[in-house]
């Protein structure tokens, strides 16, 4: 038996009111992130309902409602997250609808999706709350029927009491359970006794996505809605001169052209106000068409900006950010990078004597790897809608993480947070980057300075080129073996343009597993702005990582797959250190099922295999990719995922996003590129930054999951990083060449 608490300290999570219609409604503060479901139409709902914060409704015919405050953007939490709550009501789920909550910090504490974060953040409060739920229920009925409420059983949105044959819905009780109040502490299911979770369920708004229903950002039209577009620098280390209005003022449909700051000199930025361009030229028309015409018209000058510094709170912590003048270049950032990854750097980790051990090894593997800068090209350009008011504000549109931008918002328009209310939409993809959400501000100042209700709209030009890339990265991996081909020394030096990707990371493994190692790193400023790209700084590592130790491997005579099992045994059985990041027997669980499940040491005539495994974001993922390669170029035929991601809620909805990652990785890993040259970037639209395309994605991916009864880790992020290695290392076997500088198409392949 699980029992969990439903007060934390002083604060209770959970409460329930009668609600209008006679229902019962169980309102809980969520720790994690969910959407509205949408069946409405498919229900016969009961006449009055209460929309009141997070909460479970339940309607005298046995409608259960699930409002949910966190934003979707493809991950899936508006199915999931209704199927956890369901699970512990014990709801028939044919009776469950979710709706979307009001954005409100006071209500909700992690209002946000990101870090593969929301189904392990809200799984005990979730569970919680459809637990209390149903034991207020069967309380009811029990008093209903004058039996003891150890006699009462649920099922399906029924309850029983099976000794009498007595039945009745959650429906016919929900008035009577709303009168009594919640228990100090409810009984959860155990795994074993799951009936939905664990189960396929189809996307709640599937239907709505493929018929093109109003659903994202870009959907919000408004009476009286002007379009509005931006006009920033062409080139990173500029900023605005002058601009002439003149040229423009006159074209058909425009109504304003001007210039504005997205946040006030005063105003101290936080982590998420990353911003490229603080100063832009707004253009205010009727249509689309006609601000883009303007667009295109404005003349524009721009000048140099010096040096400077600010000071930003990052989550608490005051830290000062330098901001170099200067255009930068692809090739200068090159240079300095192998000059700066050539020297010693900070020391984040090191164990043992690695100096005397690499003098003393019998052979010693270096090898040096890099990755460019990434855009994130979400599907739906960036917009966002807003209508400022002289005493309110009313914004809608897509982004990942409302509570990091409301109080820049307020400040920005000298509004209280009471009066500003953010509506979040469906997201056209996320990635990280709706997690920086200027745009949304930019808006809202267009807004107050037109006094209209406006849509600001970014070409793909200006997402594209507008900064908040993935940055570049410059890793030296060192592996020194002894006369037995035994790993005895490691070390890591790791860098990048304007961040380091190792950090925490330098916790994991192989640390742990080698008695001497050492990890260092050491990071380039640069105006060019960078942010969360999914599964941030791991999505090179893990690429980088597990090519250098496919190297060693066969170096050593040993099969990749064995040669990490060995060194992950070692980690289990006799640890060194005691900071390390990873579960060695999980991550040794998904190389052990890929392995099973690929058939691996199997030899296919014409195929290259390649495999990969890394652990990030609390979960653990494996590939093997399969490789043929035709008339020059490869092609990618099969790629077998192993996944640890404790209990999966949806395993159909877990598998399309590891899918999703999958063929995400295998495009980044051929193709993903931005370069600059004096500050522009080389790339604005995707004629030349080139996507994988539908042909060139894998012609099967086979998804499997690790079984266990542990809370759910997340899984949003994991499984891209390991795929980039497993593609390098099918390369290698097929082509006899190593491949060491992301993207691989720059290396000699042919693709197209």
């Amino acid at each position: 038996m699980t029992l969990i608490k439903t007060k934390i300290g002083r604060r209770s999570f959970l409460k329930t009111s009668a609600a209008a219609g006679g229902g019962l409604m169980v309102s809980f503060s969520w720790l994690a992130a969910c959407e509205p479901m949408g069946k409405e139409a498919a229900l016969t709902m009961p006449k009055e309902w209460f929309d009141f914060n997070a909460f479970i409704k339940i309607g005298e015919n046995g409608v259960v409602t699930i409002k949910c405050p966190n934003p979707e953007f493809g991950q899936g939490v508006k199915t999931s997250m209704p199927m956890i709550v369901a699970e512990d009501l014990d709801a028939d789920w044919k009776q469950v609808i979710v709706e979307m909550a009001p954005f409100n910090t006071d209500l909700y504490t992690r209002q946000l999706s990101g870090g593969s974060q929301s189904i392990r953040q809200g799984w005990n409060t979730l569970r919680m709350a459809g637990a209390t739920a149903r034991h207020v229920l069967k309380q009811a009925a029990a008093e209903l029927w004058q039996v003891s409420l150890e006699e009462i059983t649920t099922d399906a949105g029924l309850i029983f009491h099976k000794s009498s044959e007595k039945s009745m819905g959650y429906g016919e009780v929900a008035s009577m359970a709303a009168k009594l109040p919640p228990p100090d502490a409810v009984e959860l299911k155990e795994p074993k006794d799951f009936k939905i979770v664990g189960t396929s369920r189809k996307n709640v708004e599937g239907l709505e996505i493929v018929t093109g229903k109003p659903l994202f950002g870009v959907d919000v039209k408004k009476e009286g809605m002007l379009i509005a577009m931006i006009v920033h620098p062409p080139a990173f280390g500029l900023k605005l001169k002058s601009f002439d209005d003149a040229s423009v003022r006159s074209l058909p449909g425009i109504k304003n052209v001007f210039s504005f700051q997205t946040f006030n000199d005063d105003y101290q930025q936080n982590y998420f106000d990353t911003n490229t361009f603080p100063e832009l030229v707004a253009i205010v028309g009727n249509s689309t068409w006609e601000v883009l015409n303007a667009k295109k018209a404005l003349r524009v000058e721009w000048e140099q900006f010096d040096h400077r510094s600010f000071e930003m709170d990052a989550f608490g912590n005051k830290v000062t950010v330098d901001v170099p003048g200067g255009l930068e270049s692809s090739l200068d950032h090159m240079a300095r990078m192998k000059e700066l990854n050539a020297k010693p750097g900070t020391v984040l980790r090191k164990d043992g004597n690695p100096e005397e051990a690499f003098k003393k090894a019998a052979k010693v593997i270096e090898r040096t790897y890099s990755a460019p800068f990434l855009a994130h090209n979400t599907m739906e350009p960036m917009n966002f809608f807003a209508h400022v008011m002289s005493d309110k504000a009313e914004v809608a549109g897509p982004l990942q993480a409302p509570e990091f931008i409301e109080k820049t918002l307020s400040a920005r328009l000298g509004m209280p947070l009471e009066n500003i209310d953010i509506k979040m939409t469906r997201m056209g993809g996320g990635f990280g980057r709706r997690a920086y959400s200027h745009h949304l501000v930019e808006a809202a100042v267009i807004s107050q300075k037109v006094g209209a209700p406006v849509k600001l709209m970014y070409t793909r030009e200006d997402d594209m080129t507008f900064g908040i890339y993935r940055p570049t990265y410059m890793a030296t991996y060192r592996a020194g073996l002894d006369e037995n081909d035994k790993l005895m020394a490691f070390h890591v030096r790791a860098g990048g343009i304007p961040e380091s990707p190792l950090g925490r990371s330098a916790n994991r493994f192989p640390a742990g597993s080698v008695d001497h190692y050492l990890a260092e790193e050491w990071f380039i400023e640069s105006n060019i702005t960078i942010g969360a790209f999914r599964a941030p700084r791991s999505n090179f590592l893990a690429g980088a990582e597990q090519s250098f130790l496919d190297e060693v491997a066969e170096a050593a005579g040993k099969d990749p797959i064995e040669f990490r099992l060995q060194l992950l045994e070692r980690a289990k059985n006799d640890p060194v250190g005691e900071e390390n990041d990873y579960d060695a027997h999980r991550y040794a669980g998904v190389l052990e099922l890929v392995r099973e499940k690929s058939n691996w040491g199997q030899e296919r005539p014409g195929v290259s295999r390649g495999v990969s495994a890394y652990f990030c974001h609390n979960s653990y993922a494996a590939h093997v990719l399969d490789m043929k390669m035709e008339n020059g170029r490869p092609r990618v035929e099969n790629v077998t995922c192993a996944l640890d991601c404790g209990i999966v809620v949806n395993p159909d909805a877990a598998a399309n996003m590891a899918e999703g990652a999958i063929v995400d990785g295998i495009g980044n890993a051929f193709f993903g590129e931005m370069t600059f040259r004096d500050g522009v970037p080389e790339k604005s639209n995707f004629d030349k930054y080139r996507m994988i395309r539908a042909h060139e994605a894998p012609r099967s991916i086979e998804v499997h999951f690790v079984k266990n009864e542990i809370d759910p880790t997340g899984l949003g992020e994991p499984p891209f990083p390991p795929i980039f290695g497993a593609v390098a290392n099918a390369l290698y076997k097929g082509t006899g060449k190593r491949h060491y500088n992301q993207p691989f198409l720059g290396e000699g392949i042919t693709l197209g």
